[in-house]
């Protein structure tokens, strides 16, 4: 009896929770389930979360989210280079998406879409992520080079890059 209770808990703690699950749009059902399975390992196991978020970035390198899962893991344990890599990569996959310049540097208004599912504004919203790695790599000119782009499309506060100039403000 005992060991059936204990299969049966095992069973439940490797499935995730319906209420628990993340919302990663538009994606192949199969990266899908990569995604959240690296989500529920993330809190007991950082490695095995790394390893299904790249098994899904190698399955679909076009699927947006795997970056965002990728980057913000390395960012929150420290791996600043790792996490800058991982986000340029993820800058230039939307760029390529959304039709505009790799180099963030040459985007002008009117340039993305206001589609906020769309590849323009992850790439914006990845933009404010490499503001926020600058910063944690004490590399505050570059931080405010990004800030200062996303200020000039308009798009601070639809990717939040307000509460990131105030960090940097903060910045010495």
């Amino acid at each position: 009896m005992s060991e059936t209770r204990h299969s049966m808990r095992q069973e439940a703690d490797n499935l995730v929770r319906m209420d628990d699950l993340v919302d990663f749009g538009e994606i192949l059902p199969e990266v899908n389930t990569m995604l959240q399975r690296g989500v529920a390992l993330y809190r007991r196991d950082k490695a095995a979360a790394d390893l299904a978020f790249r098994a899904a970035l190698e399955l679909r390198p076009d699927a947006l989210p795997t970056y965002l899962c990728l980057y913000k893991i390395h960012t929150y344990q420290g791996n600043l280079d790792e996490s800058l890599a991982i986000a340029q990569a993820g800058l230039a996959e939307a760029a390529r998406q959304a039709g505009i310049d790799p180099d963030w540097r040459a985007w002008r208004r009117g340039d993305i879409s206001s589609n906020v599912n769309g590849p323009g504004h992850f790439a914006l919203y990845t933009l404010k992520a490499l503001a926020f790695i600058h910063l944690r790599r004490n590399e505050k000119a570059l931080a405010q080079l990004c800030l200062d782009k996303i200020a000039e499309l308009g798009a601070m506060e639809t990717v939040g890059g307000s509460v990131i100039a105030a960090l940097a403000a903060g910045v010495d």
